[in-house]
């Protein structure tokens, strides 16, 4: 507890300048913006709703230009502006894709919503989670999950259809959840998540399944509506968007750090670019660059737009599809994303250091990863630790293929049980907050769409999160990493 106690007081101690990087260390005071933006969107809906959900756009990418400015102007680095760019605009083509695409293809389900139901439709988000991402799979499911229970719907649905289908159900694969699939690209083996995270998935979505279930028994509203004769059909309207969202995923994975023959514009540490491709250069060259290549992202965007254009009438209006949802999402992460540059930057530089190596153990990369990933995007935040955990500064072009025996310094129980950590706390906290993981905002959205008055950001947290998640939380690194 000391340790942990240790790692928090020096994450925010200004004496944080463990820079060797080649760019400045941001001052502790550049993260105010960052903490102004977090207690807006916690505020604002709440007690000045109408100035928030007019100007929200305004807030979010002014408090975002603040800090651009700041690393641009004084700290003469523009490297971290521009992978943070390249990481939104990555970031928001993906969501757009997989939002547009699912959005064409409408699901009826004509049955009752009993509790019994409702935990095998998030059982089964959960699984698809895994296929098409946790955005694609809450986009295709939030919508018939609140028309299965219209008669009887709560907020707790939504809070749980989050939980479950919108973070925790994707750790099964690189595809599930952002994080994972940084991981991946990074060298850990496509595989090494099924093998060595099914058994928290289980715990995981089995606690918060059973919390549901005896959550919803409880919940006697529409009951008089039992009285109705249900077919039992499932009925599916545009199916042809199912090709969308295959492109989309492919789309993944054409990245310049994982196909080297992607053309890309290559930036060092000192921020000198060029257009070229990795494949000129050695895996020791390549750790020392970044590279960014929006050919993924252009097929991306390309890919909406031809889903929506193409879309089923039909199921756009049954869908009640609209724009507003990534709208949200995009203004307010383009200030998330630029704001968390110092906070990460700390972070990272932190963890670099011979007094964050000493620290970093297991039990604090679960608790730190999983702690930040929810107030900081799940994504940087896992790689940032990740190279804590490993004890590197940066895995560009590092193989860590943890299923090659060529690594066998990675089979150690310590090794395997930080990367179980910091993959665990970084998609199951995710679901702590609304800015924990990406669907989390498009889901509650929707929601709200829908007639649904969705507790505050601080009241997400104090009637679910604590009370509900927090002992999944507890339970799950109490058995894998304190008893076993």
């Amino acid at each position: 507890m000391r340790r942990l106690l240790a790692v928090g007081l020096m994450l925010i101690s200004p004496a944080l300048t463990f820079a060797d990087s080649g760019d400045a260390s941001p001052a502790v005071w550049s993260v105010i913006p960052f903490v102004v933006l977090l207690a807006m969107i916690a505020t604002g809906p709440l007690f000045y709703a109408h100035f928030w959900h007019k100007r929200y756009p305004m807030v979010a990418m002014g408090l975002g230009a603040i800090v651009a400015i700041y690393y641009l102007a004084v700290l003469n680095d523009s490297h971290h502006p521009i992978h943070s760019l390249s990481e939104f605009i990555s970031f928001i083509a993906l969501l757009t894709a997989l939002f547009v695409a699912s959005g064409g293809i409408l699901i009826k389900v004509d049955k009752a919503g009993t509790p019994a139901v409702n935990v095998a439709l998030l059982v089964l988000g959960s699984l698809i989670a895994n296929v098409i991402g946790t955005t694609g799979a809450s986009m295709l499911l939030i919508r018939p999950f609140i028309r299965l229970n219209r008669n009887r719907i709560r907020p707790y649905h939504i809070v749980f259809f989050i939980f479950m289908v919108s973070n925790v159900g994707g750790c099964l694969t690189p595809i599930g959840d952002p994080p994972l699939f940084l991981g991946f690209l990074k060298g850990i083996n496509f595989f090494w998540t099924v093998v060595h995270l099914w058994e928290f998935w289980f715990l995981g979505i089995g606690l918060l399944a059973i919390m549901f279930y005896f959550l919803d028994k409880s919940n006697h509203n529409g009951e008089s509506d039992n009285a109705t004769q249900f077919s039992g059909r499932i009925e599916v309207k545009g199916l042809s968007n199912l090709v969308f969202l295959a492109i989309t995923i492919a789309a993944v994975f054409i990245d310049p750090n994982l196909q080297t023959w992607v053309p890309a514009i290559i930036q060092d540490h000192h921020g000198h670019t060029h257009i070229g491709t990795l494949a000129a250069y050695t895996a020791e060259e390549i750790s020392e660059l970044s590279a960014f290549s929006f050919i993924r992202e252009a097929i991306m965007f390309f890919t909406a737009f031809l889903a929506f254009r193409f879309a089923s009438k039909d199921a756009l209006k049954g869908n009640e599809f609209n724009f507003e949802p990534i709208k949200e999402v995009a203004f307010l992460f383009i200030g998330i994303f630029a704001t968390m540059m110092p906070a990460l930057q700390l972070i990272s530089e932190f963890a670099g250091s011979p007094a964050g190596h000493e620290l970093v153990t297991i039990h604090s990369l679960y608790w730190f990863t999983g702690g930040l990933s929810g107030v900081l995007d799940n994504a940087p935040t896992y790689l940032n630790f990740l190279a804590a955990g490993m004890g590197t500064e940066s895995l560009n072009g590092v193989p860590l293929d943890l299923a090659s025996k060529e690594h066998v310094h990675f089979f150690s129980l310590t090794a395997l049980g930080k990367l179980s950590a910091i993959s665990i706390g970084a998609v199951f906290f995710g679901a702590m907050t609304y800015i924990g993981n990406a669907p989390n905002f498009m889901v509650k959205s929707i929601a709200e769409q829908s007639g649904i008055q969705m507790p505050s950001f601080m009241g997400y947290m104090i009637r679910y999160s604590i009370p509900y998640l927090i002992p999944v939380l507890f339970v799950t690194w109490l058995v894998f990493f304190v008893l076993l």
